[in-house]
């Protein structure tokens, strides 16, 4: 390796490391203001990345809360079943318009694909979730997003990518096209389908739009909702900082809470992540 390589490798390190830190380190912030009493962060002049002392009365406050628990049921509950919601319909729908031979396919995906680029506005689409009785349930925040055209044109390219020869011995074996999706296509779909159902749970688990729409009752309302509250609160009275625990460290304490069980399960499923986003666009 030359000087000339030697720098740019050097270069690349640097600007690969500088672009890390501005990544981390706000992170690295959150995490330490949360578990550091508040008097100990004035002591740093509102600043601390170590911290000198820690502290889970914020959490403890924080989960303490009644609302706070209802709301990550809620959240947890439109993630759970609205992840097997969109998988499920997005399925059904992507399967058949892999065939090539199905009846109006064109006709089809013309249709989907302009949704992609024109939708009924927002007024329209209320209109339609008041109508089907969704106002104020869960199913508001799952049933008018169940398909999302993005993911459903990924899934469908993974399709038309399986071997042909798969279908073909199948039908000879006199396999409906119910049995080849469940029993052979479906077990061969894993990575596609942590891909897609990632994307998917990841967007239900911040729900917020749909939520301060359709959603009126806060009971019902899920963890953003809740935390946009937190956020848009006034400064608590700071008269005693070992007790009273203040609305910022709240507030970094329910970011931490509510981003990390994507972060634990990123790293499962991380290697199907890449895998399916791959399949999924080699060819359309």
């Amino acid at each position: 390796m030359n000087a000339k390589e030697r720098l740019y490798m050097v270069v690349v390190y640097a600007a690969l490391t500088l672009a890390a830190l501005s990544v981390i380190f706000p992170l690295l912030y959150v995490v330490a203001v949360s578990l550091t009493p508040y008097s100990e962060v004035l002591k740093n002049g509102g600043f601390t990345i170590v911290p000198s002392k820690i502290s889970f009365d914020t959490y403890a406050t924080f989960l303490d809360d009644g609302k706070i628990p209802r709301a990550y049921v809620i959240t947890i509950f439109i993630t759970v079943v609205g992840t097997f919601v969109n998988l499920g319909v997005t399925t059904l729908m992507a399967y058949p318009l892999s065939k090539k031979n199905m009846p109006f396919r064109n006709v089809l995906l013309l249709l989907i694909i302009f949704t992609m680029l024109f939708g009924g506005g927002i007024i329209p689409t209320y209109l339609i979730v008041k109508a089907t009785g969704l106002i104020d349930t869960v199913w508001a925040m799952i049933i008018p997003g169940s398909v999302g055209t993005f993911y459903l044109l990924i899934m469908k390219t993974f399709f038309e990518n399986m071997p042909e020869s798969l279908d073909e011995a199948a039908k000879i074996d006199g396999a409906s096209e119910i049995r080849i999706l469940g029993q052979i296509v479906l077990p061969l779909s894993m990575p596609i389908m942590a891909t897609v159902g990632l994307f998917y749970s990841v967007g239900h688990w911040n729900e917020f739009f749909q939520a301060i729409i359709y959603i009126s009752d806060n009971s019902l309302h899920p963890l953003q909702v809740i935390l946009r509250g937190m956020l848009n609160q006034s400064n608590l009275p700071e008269l005693d900082f070992e007790r009273v625990v203040p609305t910022e460290s709240l507030q970094m304490a329910a970011v931490v809470l509510s981003t990390l069980p994507i972060v634990v399960v990123y790293p499962f499923i991380q290697k199907y992540f890449t895998q399916g986003a791959m399949l999924g666009s080699i060819k359309g």
